[in-house]
């Protein structure tokens, strides 16, 4: 599990039939600092999330558990927002300034 925003929705045009309902959104895995770490990622959207919010991300088997239909090929779905995350009394994770989503 991991903490990561929300950078863009995506569009499939050939899906597997169990995920023909679930959306795709693209995120951006945060580090401890909140900075983006890593390459972006597709998840699946189990919430209502759009471009800019803090979610916590689950990834690997237990991604596919957290989908409707819990047999299908994910590897990363969006299970929850995050509100504000704290660190030694700062907090991190807050949008860069200036930045636009995706971007």
């Amino acid at each position: 599990m991991f903490l990561a925003r929300v950078t863009g929705r995506l569009v499939a045009t050939h899906c597997t039939p169990d995920l023909e309902e679930v959306p795709f959104q693209w995120v951006q895995p945060l580090d401890e600092d909140g900075l983006a770490c890593g390459a972006q990622q597709v998840a699946c959207a189990v919430i209502s999330s759009g471009p800019g919010d803090l979610v916590q991300v689950m990834d690997g088997r237990e991604a596919a558990l957290a989908c409707p239909e819990t047999f299908v090929p994910v590897d990363a779905t969006i299970v929850g927002f995050v509100e504000e995350v704290t660190r030694l009394g700062e907090r991190i994770g807050e949008p860069v300034p200036g930045e636009k989503a995706g971007g």
